[in-house]
């Protein structure tokens, strides 16, 4: 579905990231490891173009979209949702999710069903503004927003972070039933070892800038914690 091959960027005359392969199977969930500021969330946004690079290439479904903009990588079907969240606390849930009906594939006339279906909280509170729910409740919103597009590959910056437990499980268990039943591709972004062992297939680890180890998420090992892992 995903795959990155030799990525480099900068920051000015700063080298962000070197060389990075990264595969992300079709209908699987990968996450991209590694402590603050080795270039995980750089490399997401990249993938999804909101920063340049400066060699290698970005490949969905064998399309090259290295230079492809940012708002049509969504309409082929690359869903983000950022670190943060970034909903419009002055819109309501409804107005936050009607958002991705024009970016998305397809041209839908409504918020699909199974935004719904995954999160009924969201339709109980969708007059509500979306700066009066919880950060959890924020959380299910970005990743409903994001839903909206129809997404082949959805990219998720650290869902649980600062997000109560029972939710945590919530997502969890949303993002497994989204490769399994759905045959969405996810690449997350996640410090949670517990949460990441619970739901990815694969791992990738980042250490300062560059890919460290990639392997099946059973192979995640004290060593590799240890190492890059650890602060």
């Amino acid at each position: 579905m995903l795959r990155v091959e030799k990525l480099n960027q900068h920051y000015g005359e700063s080298h962000t990231l070197w060389d990075v392969d990264l595969t992300v199977p079709q209908g699987r969930c990968t996450c991209l490891m590694g402590r603050n500021g080795v270039g995980k969330t750089t490399l997401l946004n990249c993938i999804m173009g909101l920063l340049p690079t400066s060699s290698g290439r970005i490949l969905l479904s064998g399309r090259d979209i290295t230079r492809t903009a940012a708002d049509r990588r969504a309409r082929m079907g690359v869903g983000y949702v950022p670190q943060g969240r970034q909903i419009f606390p002055l819109l309501t849930v409804e107005e936050n999710l009607n958002i991705g009906l024009c970016t998305g594939r397809e041209k839908l006339k409504k918020i699909p069903d199974l935004v719904f279906d995954l999160f009924p909280v969201l339709g109980d509170m969708r007059g509500r503004p979306g700066g009066d729910l919880s950060g959890g409740q924020q959380q299910q919103l970005a990743i409903g927003r994001a839903l909206v597009l129809q997404p082949n590959l959805l990219i998720l910056d650290e869902p649980t972070e600062g997000i109560q437990p029972n939710i945590v499980q919530e997502i969890g268990a949303i993002i497994r039933r989204l490769c399994t039943e759905m045959g969405i591709t996810v690449l997350l972004v996640e410090q949670k070892l517990h949460f990441t062992r619970a739901v990815a297939d694969g791992f990738t680890i980042l250490d300062r800038g560059r890919v460290v180890a990639g392997e099946e998420i059973t192979r995640l090992d004290e060593r590799m914690i240890r190492q890059y892992l650890t602060v």
